[in-house]
């Protein structure tokens, strides 16, 4: 009998564990989205939070929808630059934010034929699952997987557009947590770590220049991932010990300069 209990306190333990890094991990990426979408937004340029609510549905459960507006004409490149105007970095985008799993979908007015959909799954692994979306044999075929190293530090365009910190996360350490550095092979050392498996499906149908804008796009995804992920360990001793409702809060005293 005591075996049995001892075996069910390690389970419970376990799942209590899991729920709170998995409450942890929200806490940060709100906070981080906040906070990137306040450091990016101007008068002309940035981030307009149309919709943040709660929902419910049969395929993730409870969570939170948000619809957003985002203006990004200085940061095209200079070849979308030369070949559309100002308003095709104009983007729009739904998510529905339902830990561990997230959808989320973008779209531009000026390409309407485009559209970019990731699709993520929470895990508390370090990595190392194979098809955690359930992929088919043809779909896996043609996936190509990156893996996106918080611990290194980035330079190429996007990263620089995006906005990535300079923080050195081998030397870096949390005054209120002790968490860090991140050193060589610290994915397999760390505890407790959680994965962020994004599968990004990118179209853009456009004859000349529809690979290049889907490159494009992939490779701001890419920087986007990584500098946010950065930033959330850069910055958790600000936003460790939050709760969801104290970012709730905040969130509603960041007013829309569009409006």
């Amino acid at each position: 009998m005591l075996k049995v209990l001892s075996k069910h306190t390690k389970k419970y333990t376990y799942f209590e564990r899991y729920a709170q890094m998995k409450r942890r991990y929200q806490v940060a990426q709100m906070y981080m989205v906040m906070k990137m979408q306040k450091q990016t937004t101007t008068n002309t340029e940035g981030v307009d939070v149309l919709e943040n609510k709660p929902f419910e549905d049969d395929v993730f459960g409870k969570g939170r929808y948000t619809s957003k507006i985002y203006r990004l004409q200085s940061k095209a490149p200079t070849w979308l630059a030369a070949l559309a105007p100002l308003d095709a970095l104009v983007l729009q985008e739904e998510a529905w934010n339902a830990y561990p799993k997230c959808k989320t979908v973008i779209k531009c007015p000026y390409f309407p034929k485009f559209s970019l959909t990731i699709e993520t799954i929470h895990k508390a692994d370090n990595g190392n699952s194979e098809n955690v979306h359930s992929l088919s044999k043809e779909q896996l075929a043609s996936r190509q997987v990156e893996n996106i190293d918080i611990a290194v530090s980035a330079t190429d365009y996007w990263s620089y557009i995006v906005g990535s910190n300079s923080i050195d996360m081998t030397k870096f350490q949390s005054e209120r947590t002790g968490r860090g550095p991140l050193l060589d092979g610290w994915q397999e050392s760390c505890k407790p770590v959680m994965t962020a498996y994004k599968l990004v499906t990118v179209d853009a149908p456009y004859w000349g220049f529809g690979s290049q804008l889907e490159q494009a796009f992939i490779a701001g995804e890419r920087a986007l991932f990584h500098g946010s992920h950065r930033n959330i360990f850069a910055w958790i001793d600000e936003w460790f010990g939050a709760t969801i409702e104290v970012i709730r809060k905040l969130e509603k005293q960041c007013i829309s300069p569009f409006e």
